[in-house]
């Protein structure tokens, strides 16, 4: 099911979201995201179209027609599948920060020592 890892990442989120409450509305899936209504109706469109979420329509209390995205048994597979891709590439992310991050205090160091010999030296 891999498309791209940003694609996978925003599909990750949409998912999460709509287990967690799935009558959001797209307008709030798109507030909730961080992103334009016209990438979450793209979005969710990508997912009715895969089977991994399906609509449901629903009255709310206000009369008013509206829809519930629930994800189907393929949807929660996939749902942990990109998960735990998500989570192996965050590692892999977190491991080449530390090791930069070591680096950059090994050089802050180095430059601090420099510094101090250069100072004693006039």
């Amino acid at each position: 099911m891999s498309d791209t890892p940003l694609r996978d990442e925003s599909h990750l989120k949409v998912l999460r979201l709509l287990e967690t409450d799935p009558g959001l509305s797209q307008r709030e899936l798109s507030e909730a995201l961080g992103v334009s209504l016209g990438k979450t109706n793209y979005c969710i469109r990508a997912l009715l179209d895969k089977g991994l979420i399906k609509m449901q329509n629903f009255r709310n209390n206000q009369n008013k027609l509206a829809y519930a995205y629930l994800l189907t048994p393929a949807g929660i597979a996939a749902k942990a599948d990109l998960t735990a891709r998500f989570l192996k590439l965050k590692l892999r992310e977190y491991e080449t920060l530390k090791r930069e991050i070591e680096q950059l205090r090994r050089d802050v160091r180095n430059h601090a020592t420099d510094t101090a010999q250069q100072i004693e030296e006039t």
